[in-house]
């Protein structure tokens, strides 16, 4: 007897209904993995459990690429196929696209941050990690090359110091050099010092009339010894 059909309906067991989820599930994901291998196809799985949890799988971890693609695909043949006139829901479509990536952006967020990674496999950490990797790296590049511009602008402070330190040297020994040149002319300038002669004048001439006096009592002594004739001659 052959197995009947079984009837699809939710199950009432909570236990029995999250063991069934879960076995399901990854046989979904199974399956679209292997899909993605044999037959060369970009795949992105999204589940959400009853819970709100959500399950992912998406092909080389571009679940954000193959979204894009399909918002894109999607656009494209609603623009093609609606009315030229914006309608409301046309805006509630472009709506739901915004939440949509904003969702993507804040879970790619938590994963950067190193939450909710229950949920990933081995190759969607590997994605992370590398991505956190490269985003590393940029951050180690832009910090050295904002020190190199650092040190090089402390450098040619630096160097504009030194040179207005020598600058001001320079004109501090001019002027010194000026002043003692100064010095200098003032000294020669200055009248040299004259000796009094107040006090040996009169010694002087006192001695020189007492030579005189003296010299004329020896000419009035020695006249009177010598005779007259030989005075006159001496006169002559």
């Amino acid at each position: 007897m052959g197995r009947g059909r079984v009837q699809l309906k939710r199950i009432e067991n909570k236990i029995s209904r999250q063991v069934t989820f879960s076995k399901r599930r990854t046989g979904f994901l199974k399956k679209a993995h292997e899909i993605s291998v044999l037959c060369d196809a970009e795949v992105a799985l999204i589940v959400f459990s009853s819970k709100g949890k959500l399950f992912e799988y998406s092909t080389h971890s571009s679940m954000d690429t193959i979204l894009e693609r399909y918002e894109r695909y999607a656009y494209a043949e609603k623009m093609l196929t609606a009315p030229q006139t914006e309608t409301q829901a046309s805006w509630t479509l472009e709506s739901s696209k915004l939440k949509a990536k904003i969702e993507v952006l804040e879970r790619n967020i938590r994963h950067y941050v190193g939450e909710d990674l229950e949920q990933l496999n081995l190759r969607e950490l590997q994605y992370v990690e590398q991505q956190l990797e490269t985003a590393l790296k940029r951050i180690r590049t832009k910090k050295n090359q904002l020190m190199h511009e650092s040190i090089s602008e402390l450098h040619k402070k630096e160097k504009e110091l030194r040179d207005k330190n020598n600058s001001l040297s320079k004109k501090l020994k001019e002027n010194e050099k000026n002043s003692e040149q100064q010095d200098s002319m003032l000294q020669v300038l200055q009248p040299h010092s004259v000796p009094s002669f107040a006090t040996t004048s009169a010694p002087i001439f006192m001695g020189a009339a007492m030579r005189e006096e003296e010299l004329a009592q020896t000419h009035s002594v020695s006249t009177s010894m010598i005779p007259l004739w030989m005075i006159r001659h001496i006169n002559q």
